[in-house]
């Protein structure tokens, strides 16, 4: 599969897979989304979270984000139980929870991976990664957040880009919560509504 790169706002390189279609245009320099106000197609956007039981805290703060998501495409948050093997060996525990998340990705999905080791993004480049993902002939945007021990090889070679949200590293839980809040705070930047300043 031949791979082409596109750069954020901050310069870092992300991966297009031609099979996908053309690979996304620069995004320039500044704060400022290319696609603010532009008509963008509308992808249905998925998260894999692995995990156990959520907490109600952040169950609430996901149904209130996949709620107002709605309004600007279809959203599925997706909860893969971590540890399915029930083992206290690590690396078959990140291998067992890497097929189970393999298992959810479909071909035509352009996936982007949450790693404490991907590329730094701001809102702004997270509303061009939507726009951008939504060229490329994909079907659906598919987020993965890992474990507590991350995520396995195959999500990560399968990824279309990976970013992190933060310097810090995120609990599974605050991550999930943090992307949710971001993706919302995306569409706003896209449709020019007055959520994000």
């Amino acid at each position: 599969m031949a791979i082409s790169t596109w750069r954020c706002i901050c310069g870092a390189q992300h991966s297009l897979s031609k099979d996908r279609g053309s690979p996304a245009p620069s995004l320039g320099i500044g704060r400022i989304s290319k696609y603010s106000g532009q008509s963008v197609r509308t992808m249905p956007m998925r998260v894999l979270s692995v995990g156990k039981k959520r907490s109600r805290g952040t169950q609430l703060l996901v149904e209130e984000y996949k709620e107002k998501l709605g309004y600007y495409c279809d959203f599925e948050d997706t909860l893969i139980k971590s540890n399915p093997k029930l083992t206290s060996d690590v690396k078959v525990q990140v291998e067992a929870e890497d097929r189970a998340m393999m298992q959810q990705l479909k071909p035509e999905d352009f996936v982007v991976v949450l790693d404490e080791n991907g590329k730094d993004v701001i809102s702004e480049q997270i509303a061009d990664l939507i726009g951008a993902a939504g060229s490329t002939g994909s079907s659906r945007l598919t987020f993965c957040i890992g474990g507590p021990y991350g995520l396995g090889v195959q999500v990560r070679a399968r990824a279309d880009a990976t970013i992190r949200l933060s310097s810090l590293v995120l609990n599974h839980q605050v991550a999930l919560i943090v992307l949710v809040e971001q993706l919302y705070r995306a569409w706003t930047i896209i449709k020019g509504q007055k959520y994000h300043h």
